[in-house]
This record gives structure tokens, sequence and C-alpha cells, in this order.
């Protein structure tokens, strides 16, 4: 693959994360006009933003993730609604604290990151990995690493979050990283 894996997002740091775990070029797509994220699953909402971006780039190799926290106290939730929980206008912090609020007492913290990522390549083919990493939340938000809600989510095995893990450290155990090494065998990358 000689051209640049284009990513459906239009988030220059994200399209670094994923050259990284890609070992390959890549960069977000120009003019990035996402889609309505209104499928039932990540596997759904990676899709339709991949499918959304080979419109975009007609030709090219896209990408496309969705991935989120998915916290059983709470049945599952935020789930596919990680990005909006809490409600609209919160960033990263104040959704991080609107779920330590809702899950203020509960016995069960066990939670876990999941990833879906969706290629679709210049034919048209698509293929489909997921990840997940196990873990528990913290009481409060520790690490400057990271982003969402990396500073609550303490991986299985761990003391630290993973806001508090090196981005190699984290890559090597992350929903992203283990979704993006199956693609990479996929991909023959």
């Amino acid at each position: 693959m000689s051209d640049p894996i284009r990513l459906a997002t239009g988030n220059p740091g994200k399209a670094a994360e994923f050259a990284r775990l890609l070992g390959a070029p890549v960069l977000p797509i120009d003019g990035w006009d996402p889609p309505d994220e209104n499928g039932a699953s990540f596997l759904d909402n990676a899709r339709i933003k991949a499918r959304a971006g080979a419109r975009q780039c007609p030709g090219a190799w896209v990408v496309a993730d969705d991935s989120g926290l998915c916290v059983d106290a709470l049945g599952g939730a935020p789930g596919v609604l990680s990005a909006r929980y809490g409600g609209p206008g919160l960033d990263d912090a104040g959704r991080v604290q609107a779920l330590l609020t809702a899950v203020e007492g509960a016995p069960d913290r066990s939670a876990r990151f999941a990833c879906a990522l969706v290629a679709i390549t210049p034919d048209g083919t698509e293929l489909a990995t997921e990840g997940t990493l196990e873990g528990a939340l913290a009481e409060a938000p520790r690490g400057a690493n990271g982003f969402g809600y990396d500073p609550i989510l303490i991986p299985a095995g761990e003391t630290r979050t993973c806001a508090e893990l090196a981005p190699h450290e984290k890559d090597a155990i992350s929903h992203r990283g283990a979704a993006a090494r199956r693609l990479r065998e996929a991909l023959g990358l």
C-alpha cells in the first residue's frame, strides 16, 4: 500500500494514533463531513463512518473506528453514546464527571473499552475487526495521557489508569491496539 490510509475523521491526532497502531501512513479526510452515527453497535457506527469516508475519498483505502466505554453498573452505558454521554456541551472532563457521578456508590465498577474498525479497500471490499480492554473504574480521574475516559479506566492487572500509561504501554493492551493488530493482519501490513 503506497498511498496513505484515509481515516474517517478530521482529527489529525487520531490519525497519528492510527498511523502508530497500523504501522502505515494515515491521514484524516480533508473536509471530513461526519455522518449521523445512529447504529446500534460500535461496528454499525464504524461501518457508517467508513462508507461515508469511502464516498468522500473514492479509490482510497479508508478506515473508520467507533469506540467507547461500557460500564457494567450502567447496563453497558454509555456504550455507543460515549462521546455524547451526559448531554450536549460537555467536554471530556465533563463526561468523565457525569459518569463518575452515575456510578457513585456502585459496588461493581467493572468496565471495558470497546473498539470496532472497518476498512474499505480501493475496490470496495470491507474488512472489520474489534477489540476490547477490560478493567475497572477509578474513583477519580488520574493521569494526563490519552483522552476521553482514559483517566478513569484502570486496565485489568494494572494499578494505573490508561491516562497514566505511556503511549506504547497503552497501545500494547488497548482496545484500539487489539483491533488495529487484527486489521493489520487482515490487510497484510
